[in-house]
Formats: structure tokens, C-alpha cells, sequence
């Protein structure tokens, strides 16, 4: 028996109709591949609940839930953001990231005063590593401080960094 070729279109368009995915499930699968902020998580849910029509107070109680059991922490997500960061990018950059993912200022201020004490060195590796040695002119001066704050490196550590090669 042979299909008409309406039919076998038909059959072709047709998706198959998948049942809504647990997004209690769907939470542990984000969480154990990396942190996430509960705004991102919140975010990532909301979005899967709104296109299987699921109830937002159930994302609410994901949330609340996997943060009472320690499952989801915004103290995890910021250690983890500041420890990979740090190596390439200033505190201005760091902070900024953590805002936009929602993390509170007080867990910003405080990875920022951890950051001060080794931000210095940073900076001078991510030039080092870049240019290597002192600018010749104004204009090398002011690519090499321009690529400094492109990686969030405050105007005051980009004068430290630069100034201190023309001490060695």
C-alpha cells in the first residue's frame, strides 16, 4: 500500500509530541555540569517551564529547595567565577559578570577584597604575557593600557603595571 505524497509530508512535519521533562531533573543536569547563580538556574527553568506550560511556582520551589539542601549556592558560584577568572581579567570585569548573573553586592564586595591581594601580580602577568616589554611611545603607552582595561583592570593598576616596567 502506497502513501500519498500529502500523507507522507503530513508524516514528515508532524513532531512527535514529547512528554514535559522533570525540571527537577533538568536542574541536577545543569548543576552537574558546572555552578550556576539561582538567577541563571532560575532563568535556564522558567525558560523550559514556559514552553511545556508548566507553573513558575514550581521553578520557585526547585530553586528554594535546592538551596536549602546546599545544592545550589550563590558562595559556590562566586569562589568558582573569581578562581577561573582571575588569572586573565581584573576585579572591574569579574564584578561586573557576577551583577549581570545576579550575585548579591555583599558576596561581589567580598570577592573583590579577596581579589586586591593578588591583583597587582595578575595585571603584570597578563601584560607580561601580552607585550613583554616597556611601551616606546605615547601611542604603545596607550594600546598597552587600552588592552589592560579592556580586561577590567582599573585606570590606577594599569598605571602601576605599566610604570613599574620602566623600573625593571
Amino acid at each position: 500500500m502506497q502513501s500519498s505524497p500529502a500523507q507522507v509530508t503530513q508524516i514528515l512535519t508532524t513532531k512527535p509530541s514529547k512528554p514535559a521533562p522533570s525540571l527537577r531533573q533538568k536542574a541536577l543536569d545543569f548543576l552537574a555540569r558546572r555552578e550556576y547563580s539561582a538567577l541563571e538556574l532560575h532563568g535556564k527553568l522558567s525558560a523550559i517551564a514556559a514552553q511545556y506550560e508548566i507553573e513558575a511556582s514550581e521553578v520557585e520551589a526547585i530553586i528554594k529547595d535546592f538551596k536549602q539542601r546546599k545544592w545550589l549556592s550563590d558562595e559556590r558560584f562566586t569562589e568558582q567565577i573569581v578562581h577561573a577568572r582571575k588569572a586573565k581579567f581584573g576585579s572591574m570585569k569579574i564584578a561586573h559578570e557576577l551583577k549581570q548573573k545576579g550575585v548579591s553586592a555583599d558576596l561581589i564586595a567580598s570577592a573583590l577584597l579577596q581579589m586586591q591581594e593578588q591583583e597587582f601580580e595578575n595585571a603584570k602577568s597578563v601584560w607580561q604575557k601580552k607585550f613583554g616589554e616597556k611601551p616606546a611611545s605615547r601611542e604603545a603607552w596607550a594600546k598597552q593600557a587600552r588592552f589592560l582595561q579592556s580586561r577590567g583592570f582599573s585606570s590606577s593598576m594599569i598605571r602601576r603595571v605599566i610604570s613599574s616596567q620602566d623600573e625593571d
